[in-house]
C-alpha cells in the first residue's frame, strides 16, 4: 500500500501535523508512530492489515518529519521526549479519538510508552518495540560498557558544531548508514529508502534531531513548561495498560526484556523477533501487526 496520496492535515497543539487515516471512521482507534530515521512508510504493510480488522488506523509524521510543520517560527524547535508526547495526545484530541492502542518504534515507541504511563485512559493498548525506553536524564549520565557507547556514536557527533553541520549537509547518506546500521540483515532497496528520505527534507528536521539527542545528554536545555511532565517521566511510572512488548537484534542483551518487564504491571506479554533489526514494522510487519490484534484482543 502506497500512502503518499493519502496524506491529510491537521491543526493539533503547535502543530499543522500531516498524517495518513485508513480503515473505519467508526472503528476503535490504532495511533501507529514512528522515530527517527524513519517516517510513516514503516507502516505500509501494517496499515492495511488493521485496515482490514476493523480498525480506524492514524500514521504521523513525527515534528521534524515529511508534512508535520509548526504554525509558528516563533515556537521553539524542541525535540525532548515530554514535547513530543504531547504532540501526540493533541493529535488525539484534534481528531477526537478518546482512546486508542498505541504502537511504535525508536521515538515512537518511547511516546507510546509516555502515553500509557501518564494518560492511560487514553490508552487502550500498548505494543512498543525495545520496551520501556523512557530516558531518565540523571541515569543518562551514567556511561555503559565501551561497546555499548560505540552503538551510540552518532549521539556524540550531534553533540559537536561539526556534527550538527554534517548531518545538515548529509542527512540522506547519513540516515541511509543508520538503517544499514540498526537493520543488518534487512536487504532494502534504494526506492524503499528515497521513499522516507523525502522526509528528511523538512525545515525543522535538523533542529529536532539535534535537539533531541543534545537535551537526552543534558546538553541542551528543555522548555519550562515540560519540566513537571518530565520529573513525573523520571520517576519510573508502571504501565497498567495490555501490552506487548517486542525485542529484535537491534536490542542486543535487552531482547528478552527482563531488563523492564517489572514496568508493566497490567495484562503483558513479551515477543523477541530474532534476525530482525531496529525498524520491527517494516521488517516484520505481520508479526508486528498481528500484536497489535493480540492487544486489541485483551482489552
Amino acid at each position: 500500500m502506497s500512502v503518499d496520496t493519502a496524506v491529510r492535515q491537521i491543526d493539533a497543539g503547535l502543530l499543522d501535523v500531516g498524517y495518513v487515516e485508513a480503515g473505519a471512521a467508526d472503528g476503535p482507534a490504532v495511533l501507529l508512530l514512528h522515530g527517527w530515521p524513519y517516517d510513516i512508510h514503516s507502516f505500509d504493510d501494517v496499515t492495511p492489515v488493521l485496515a482490514a480488522a476493523g480498525y480506524r488506523v492514524i500514521v504521523p509524521y513525527v515534528r521534524g518529519f515529511g508534512t508535520t510543520r509548526f504554525l509558528s517560527d516563533d515556537t521553539f524547535r524542541n525535540g525532548e521526549q515530554g514535547a513530543l508526547a504531547l504532540d501526540a495526545i493533541t493529535l488525539m484530541d484534534a481528531l477526537e479519538i478518546e482512546s486508542a492502542i498505541l504502537a511504535g518504534f525508536d521515538w515512537g515507541a518511547r511516546t507510546a510508552v509516555i502515553l500509557a504511563a501518564l494518560w492511560p485512559e487514553r490508552v487502550s493498548g500498548l505494543v512498543p518495540v525495545s520496551g520501556y525506553i523512557i530516558v531518565n536524564l540523571e541515569a543518562n549520565q551514567q556511561p555503559l560498557p565501551p561497546k555499548v557507547e560505540l552503538g551510540w556514536w552518532y549521539q556524540y557527533y550531534f553533540a559537536t558544531v561539526r556534527g550538527r553541520r554534517g548531518y545538515s549537509e548529509n542527512r540522506r547518506e547519513f540516515n541511509k548508514l543508520i538503517w544499514q546500521l540498526a537493520s543488518p540483515k534487512w536487504d532494502f532497496d534504494d526506492a524503499t529508502y528515497d521513499r522516507t528520505a523525502a522526509s528528511f527534507g523538512n525545515p525543522d528536521h535538523v533542529d529536532i534531531v539535534i535537539h533531541n539527542y543534545r537535551w537526552r545528554l543534558s546538553l541542551a536545555d528543555g522548555e519550562r513548561q515540560y519540566d513537571e511532565l518530565e520529573a513525573r517521566l523520571f520517576e519510573g511510572p508502571v504501565i497498567t495498560v495490555p501490552t506487548i512488548t517486542i525485542g529484535s537484534d537491534f536490542d542486543g542483551a535487552n531482547a528478552d526484556g527482563h531488563a523492564y518487564a517489572q514496568r508493566f504491571s497490567g495484562p503483558y506479554s513479551h515477543q523477541v523477533l530474532d534476525g530482525i533489526g531496529h525498524n520491527v514494522p517494516q521488517e516484520a510487519p505481520e508479526a508486528f501487526a498481528e500484536a497489535i490484534l493480540e492487544v486489541g484482543r485483551a482489552k
